[in-house]
């Protein structure tokens, strides 16, 4: 029983002796952050995978999930937590940035190559989260009501793919029910499904402190708990099977896959080797590799006069808060503790020099951060940051603690020696001025500046399991300082009562941190100051997009609108500017009014520590930005043909069916949206002739000679749809093929369509039928953008 849950928060108890070593786990979709939720080691920041998706490419997966090998072994760790493979049913969903697409044949193939590029290197992928788990809203409580067909043909298919291709070694059972049951207890999709129908050979672990009971989750196939030491399983686990409740071969098998696992990673039996030489988080190599993946995978959604790529001699008028504060990375597990963060100010500023101006913008958050660390520095080491002392009740020193971030998490995954009474914060500001500063964190806290202290007391909201750690309350006041001040914040554990963690868990405090900023100007001065910057250069840039407040774990959207007054930003500068760019620096759609005013936008995701770099090298074409949508960008609000992700008496109905996303607009269950998933343009144009079906009956492949009608060198993609006949079925993806050409040249290109898009859930006899071949297939740049369409009709 002591196997079956975790030791600590991402590690295993080892058995020596049977030759079991520690296993250690790591939240992984964006780098691998290793053994701690906050203050780890420094660790690569790759691009979101909505970003990494939009390549289209396997290749591209497969080297992702190689890289993120390298990363986990240069740490020891044996599994990484991800990919993240739930589908975008609602553009709503706030953690959708971590999974890769809509659509579930591309999702599948995606996750499969990933999972190859990682297991090659004998380091465990994870699918997660098994299932229905596409929105963050009363996730721990909800109940997401799916019917069979539904959760056969579509949420279930990406995990189906990825099994089936590259047999991941472990998958996580989500925090929602499903049809009424918990995730972490369904006997349907794990025994009956997975490790059933599909012959799974791998572990099914819990999601973090998701497991609710111990007979009912051991009977219905979960093989792990996580984390420990604590949990519902041990002793209760015990009684469970000497009862008679759960057969003891139950627990063996739990304990035979888990073992199957360590075998698998190099923990079982003799130790495995580790590399010396992964190159570091800061390394050319590595820096090269991320700016790489980012650019490629960034979109161009328009492109009037080719005013894209930029001409480098041009002045160039950046603007915009993300300019200068580029978002990065998601909220929640995602986040990493990067090496760096380069900016578009940065990364433009880089390759232009003086013919780049830079002018900050509106504001885009409703929350102060955590300290910058190019804002603070810690006055005990002199490093950007700030420090953090822990004290006992006896006032004794616990520990000192340094945190480039800002902010540090107590008692959840450190190891403190001792109760921890008093927490003081300090940094010494490396700017002066009008300044916001706050803290972090449930206590009641003194905050001293300048000559001025002020009381402060932030409790929890209860908005949901986890809320001290991934949304903590924080609060601000504005003090005039000098650059040099030191700014002191101290908070005494429990004084308001509101530690009482909403995980249950001991001593839990959860984040504590500085705030230290800017103080916010008049919004109108801002866009009258970006105005004036647009109208004296030949061509203005605007950075907009979301921030962790919008795109993190355990919270969802409520709007696609741009936060703040980014969209009066824009229309303010496209007025006046001779060319206006827009960059999106956001993983997921957003609504844009200012669309037929500007001359180019470039969906640019979350790109990753190197950023800035990427966003340059998109703009200026040293790479191209050759990407297609991974999501539909729908026109307006509640316009697409899933929307709420507000639970209805508990109940979260998925009543669009297998409808969702490009099927459902097609289908005219929704209106038109503004882009299509698959769309992009690339820096060039292409001529498709007249494509070739052949279908038999067990494969179906087209064929297609494309044309570069440009005048750059582009990676086109052909994409194939399936459209059946029966109008009770949606169109879908089946298949798609990715090629380069030079300038005027053309190329054939093949694409083997895949069956399974063929099949569908017969809920009368409980198993797969097959569509007949009729309807018509669909040769596209996405479904905005047809080239041809193939007939196909019944054989007489």
């Amino acid at each position: 029983m002591r196997l079956l849950t975790g030791a600590s928060m991402f590690t295993l108890v080892p058995e020596p002796s049977i030759g079991l070593g520690e296993l250690r786990f790591s939240d992984g979709p964006t780098g691998v952050r290793g053994l701690r939720f906050s203050g780890g080691r420094v660790v690569a920041l790759f691009p979101n995978a909505t970003l990494l998706a939009s390549s289209w490419s396997e290749e591209t997966a497969y080297e992702v999930g190689e890289l993120l090998a390298e990363e986990a072994l240069a740490q020891r760790i044996h599994v990484v937590l991800g990919p993240t493979i739930n589908l975008h049913r609602t553009p709503l969903g706030g953690r959708l940035f971590e999974a890769y697409s809509e659509d579930p044949l591309l999702t599948g193939v995606l996750a499969a190559a990933y999972v190859a590029g990682m297991q090659h290197h004998r380091v465990g992928a994870c699918l997660k989260h098994l299932v229905a788990n596409e929105s963050e809203t009363l996730r721990n409580t909800m109940n997401s009501v799916v019917d069979e067909a539904t959760l056969r043909e579509l949420y279930l298919l990406p995990f189906e793919i990825a099994t089936e291709a590259s047999d991941p070694w472990t998958m996580m059972a989500a925090y929602n029910d499903v049809n009424g049951v918990p995730a972490t207890e369904q006997d349907h999709v794990v025994n009956e499904v997975v490790k059933g129908e599909w012959g799974y050979s791998g572990l099914v672990m819990s999601d973090w402190f998701a497991t609710k009971s111990a007979a009912a989750a051991a009977n219905g196939g979960l093989d792990l708990v996580m984390p420990g030491p604590f949990g519902p399983w041990g002793d209760a686990l015990v009684a469970a099977v000497a009862s008679g409740e759960v057969d003891e071969a139950v627990v063996d098998e739990h304990v035979r896959r888990l073992l199957v696992l360590a075998e698998r990673v190099g923990v079982l039996g003799p130790e495995r080797d580790y590399p010396s030489d992964v190159p570091g988080p800061d390394s050319a190599v590595r820096r090269l590799q991320l700016t790489r993946l980012a650019a490629a995978g960034m979109t161009v959604l328009t492109n009037h006069d080719a005013v894209l790529p930029l001409d480098p001699d041009q002045s160039v008028a950046l603007i915009g808060r993300h300019a200068v504060e580029t978002s990065t990375m998601g909220g929640g597990s995602a986040q990493v503790n990067a090496p760096h963060h380069v900016s578009v100010a940065e990364g433009l500023t880089a390759v232009l020099g003086d013919r780049v101006t830079v002018t900050d913008g509106v504001e885009v958050r409703s929350k102060p951060v955590a300290a910058r660390p190019t804002f603070v520095t810690d006055p005990l080491t002199g490093e950007p940051g700030v420090g953090f002392t822990l004290f006992a009740p006896d006032g004794s020193v616990l520990e000192e603690r340094h945190s480039r971030t800002g902010s540090t998490l107590v008692g959840f995954d450190d190891d403190v020696d001792g109760v921890v009474h008093t927490v003081r914060v300090r940094a010494r500001l490396v700017e002066g001025g009008r300044l916001a500063l706050g803290v972090i964190g449930v206590g009641r806290w003194t905050l001293t500046a300048g000559g001025r202290s002020v009381d402060l007391t932030l409790r929890l909201a209860g908005t949901g399991m986890g809320e001290e750690i991934l949304d903590p309350p924080r609060a601000t006041e504005e003090f005039d300082v000098e650059a040099g001040d030191l700014v002191e914040a101290t908070m005494s554990v429990g004084a308001d009562g509101g530690h009482h963690s909403s995980t249950g868990a001991t001593g839990l405090l959860g984040a504590v941190g500085l705030i230290a900023g800017r103080a916010p100007r008049d919004p109108d001065l801002v866009i009258r100051d970006a105005a004036a910057a647009a109208a004296g250069a030949d061509v203005a840039v605007v950075v907009v997009g979301l921030t962790d407040e919008q795109e993190t774990e355990a919270v969802d959207k409520s709007t696609l609108r741009l936060p703040g007054r980014q969209d009066d930003l824009v229309a303010a500068v496209a007025s006046v500017a001779a060319r206006t760019v827009v960059v999106v620096n956001a993983a997921t759609p957003v609504l844009m009014p200012w669309l037929d005013a500007v001359d180019a936008v470039l969906w640019a995701g979350l790109p990753g520590q190197e950023g800035g770099h990427a966003v340059a090298a998109a703009l200026l074409g040293s790479i191209e930005p050759s990407g297609r949508l991974v999501t539909t960008f729908p026109a307006a609000d509640a316009a697409s043909p899933a929307w709420s992700v507000v639970p209805v008496d508990g109940d979260l109905r998925y009543d669009e069916g297998t409808f969702i996303g490009y099927r459902g607009h097609h289908a005219r269950r929704a209106p038109a949206p503004v882009f299509w998933f698959g769309h992009g343009l690339g820096y060039s144009s292409w001529h498709y002739a007249e494509p070739r079906a052949t279908v038999d009956a067990d494969a179906v492949s087209v064929s297609v000679a494309v044309t570069n009608t440009g005048t750059r060198a582009s990676r086109e993609v052909v994409q194939v749809y399936f459209e059946p006949s029966d109008p009770t079925q949606p169109i879908r993806l089946v298949g798609w093929t990715a090629v380069r050409a030079e300038p005027d040249e053309t190329t054939d290109v093949a694409v083997a369509c895949d069956r399974r898009m063929w099949r569908r859930w017969d809920v009368a006899s409980g198993s797969w039928h097959l569509l007949p071949d009729e309807g018509r297939l669909v040769v596209a740049r996405g479904l905005g953008d047809v080239r041809w369409s193939i007939p196909l009709a019944p054989e007489r």
